[in-house]
């Protein structure tokens, strides 16, 4: 499998830059370990979209894959009481 390519939503990068300082390394380094490997055995694919989310701490990013041109897309950063409200 090669590396895929990492997008983030203008969206997303809002909200990367509100979290504090300890939390935002950890959540970058998450996104990062998605270019190896988007399927991880922690990520969890959502029932509703062709979507998926893993865990860092307390916070949550969901994103999509695009097999065909190896991206990922990350679509949302936010905390656990917040990331799946619209």
């Amino acid at each position: 499998m090669g590396k895929y390519k990492i997008e983030i939503r203008k969206s997303a990068v809002k909200e990367l830059n509100r979290l504090p300082k300890k939390d935002l390394k950890q959540v970058v380094n998450r996104i990062k370990m998605l270019a190896d490997n988007p399927r991880q055995p922690a990520s969890k694919k959502l029932c509703a979209d062709e979507k998926y989310r893993i865990r860092q701490g307390k916070y949550r990013i969901l994103y999509e894959i695009e097999d065909r041109i190896l991206i990922v897309y990350v679509i949302k950063v936010a905390h656990r009481t917040e990331v799946y409200r619209k």
